[in-house]
């Protein structure tokens, strides 16, 4: 089983290689997009090679635009051309034969004065989590170099191989705004994650600040907010998923189930007053993180359909309609409305029919 990953490494470009990225990322596009054209004009795949393409760019560099303009003609030939990609965000990639790092800088041939010479570009080799290396470590893709919100970034494609575990032990986990997930294993263990309160401080903060730049009709400072509050968000997501997967491993989870997330915007349980923080709550983001995490540990991650997983009890399997934050039964279950949730996502369908018995 394997699983692939970008990571994200922060360069530190002097000045002039700032210049000589910016005309390779452009040149790059131009390039993609002229031959994507030509093959769209013959209406074939042309069979390329970097010296029959003219371009100031490096040989290794042109292989990519080549490849990047075949994948491009591909969408436009099942279209049958009514539909022609154009490439717009620059950027350049080079193949994992045309690159290599030490602890301070990846090497890779740019262009410098007229002819493409390898050369060291400063970067962040270690996040703050301290996994880009042992990352690294793996099976090794392209990589991109973009730019975004002025930093520059270099993508690295990371195949990494993993060994699911064998087992039969089933963790449901319950994702909500309140509680933004609670977990229950087959042995009554339970866990709450993250903090809703401090969730829904946040965004009405975000909220108030962002009425207030509009009255000022600041929209430059109302975009850098949007990309801090996401940023914000995203960590959240990063330390919730990450401490889920933690949760499963100390207690030899072998499946993670998790709620089908269709239509969760119509389906969860929340109020009124808390629809904004609803409509703007990435469930799917944490849903994708918690995959891919447990992936990387072996452990496979099944969705449920989520259809009266808050209102039946788990003891006697009657439904009830939850009015406040704790679940009663008739038969005298009582625990958490969160809880319940996690409690039956354990045992509930399982949406491809494919599933591990809990």
């Amino acid at each position: 089983m394997s699983q692939t990953l970008t990571v994200n490494i922060k360069l530190k470009p002097t000045k002039k290689q700032e210049a000589v990225l910016k005309k390779m990322m452009t040149t790059y596009i131009e390039t993609a997009n002229r031959l994507v054209s030509d093959m769209v004009e013959a209406q074939a795949t042309l069979k390329l090679t970097s010296k029959s393409v003219s371009s100031p760019l490096p040989s290794a560099v042109k292989n990519q635009a080549i490849k990047d303009a075949q994948s491009v003609f591909k969408k436009a030939k099942k279209s049958k051309y009514k539909v022609v990609p154009i490439l717009k965000k620059p950027y350049c990639t080079w193949n994992n034969q045309n690159y290599s790092f030490d602890f301070e800088s990846i090497f890779l041939p740019i262009m410098v004065d007229g002819k493409a010479k390898k050369t060291p570009i400063k970067a962040e080799m270690v996040d703050k989590h301290n996994r880009n290396f042992s990352l690294l470590n793996n099976r090794l893709g392209a990589l991109r170099i973009t730019k975004k919100s002025n930093k520059w970034i270099a993508q690295i494609a990371v195949t990494i191989l993993t060994t699911e575990k064998t087992g039969s032990k089933v963790l449901g986990v319950d994702l909500g705004l309140k509680v933004p997930a609670v977990a229950s294993t087959d042995r009554d263990k339970v866990r709450f994650f993250g903090n809703g309160r401090e969730n829904k401080y946040m965004k009405r903060k975000f909220r108030a600040k962002r009425k207030e730049l509009g009255q000022k009709k600041k929209l430059n400072a109302i975009k850098k907010l949007n990309n801090k509050e996401q940023r914000w968000m995203k960590d959240k997501d990063h330390k919730v998923s990450r401490d889920i997967v933690d949760f499963a491993k100390e207690n030899n989870i072998s499946v993670i189930r998790l709620e089908k997330l269709a239509n969760i915007r119509q389906t969860a349980r929340t109020s009124r007053k808390n629809n904004k923080n609803l409509h703007t709550w990435s469930f799917y983001r944490l849903a994708l993180f918690i995959e891919y995490k447990a992936k990387l540990e072996g452990i496979k991650v099944e969705y449920v359909n989520p259809a009266y997983t808050s209102q039946t009890c788990p003891s006697c399997g009657s439904r009830n309609k939850v009015k406040d934050r704790t679940y009663v039964c008739k038969c005298g279950f009582k625990k958490h409305r969160d809880l319940v949730g996690a409690m039956n996502i354990r045992y509930a369908p399982v949406v491809d029919g494919n599933s591990q018995s809990a």
